[in-house]
């Protein structure tokens, strides 16, 4: 009986790599949107010719990609416990992880959206520079899900520290770069 309850358990968590595909996929498609906007009508040369510091264009198109990436994650962790009966046991582990997740993605997004931009090749562009750079990031954050729901939250640290350094490391040469990128090739 406990060896069935085991397997029980442990099916629960399996699935969630597709959970972090499709917060990929959504995301690139919200990375391909944010940079679509100011490619249409000359509004990238209005942006730089604004005087907004590049920091902070950066920071508000990091900050806009990842409230919509927290939004899906939100529903769609309330979809899969709502329609799979799947048991959220370590919810402050699993918020935490979609958090630095999401602040990896959009920091990488935003980076490789701003290079991608520029070209008339931009859709087809983006997912082949973003997504292999994005594959530590769909590991990890699912390694840490399948730990955090398994009862393994201590397997979980490792993953949850390669996240960060991943996120860190983005936000702060996206923040550095953005300027320079930010011009005309």
């Amino acid at each position: 009986m406990q060896a069935g309850l085991g397997a029980a358990a442990l099916g629960q968590s399996r699935g969630w790599w597709l959970f972090w595909v499709a917060v990929l996929f959504s995301g690139v498609l919200a990375i391909q949107r944010a940079f679509a906007l100011e490619a249409a009508d000359g509004n990238r040369d209005a942006l730089r010719l604004s005087g907004l510091d590049p920091v902070g264009i950066f920071l508000g198109k990091f900050a806009a990609i990842a409230v919509q990436l927290l939004a899906l994650e939100a529903v769609l962790l309330a979809g899969v416990a709502l329609f799979y009966g799947a048991r959220l046991d370590g919810l402050p582990l699993l918020a935490l992880t979609c958090v630095i997740a999401t602040a990896a993605m959009a920091a990488a997004g935003t980076l490789h959206g701003v290079l991608a931009a520029g070209l008339r090749v931009r859709d087809t562009l983006l997912p082949l520079l973003l997504l292999p750079v994005l594959a530590p990031v769909l590991i990890g954050s699912t390694r840490t899900f399948e730990a955090a729901l398994d009862g393994r939250s201590p397997d979980a640290w490792p993953w949850l520290g390669l996240l960060t350094i991943f996120a860190l490391v983005y936000i702060g040469f996206g923040a550095a770069s953005f300027g320079p990128l930010l011009e005309e090739p």
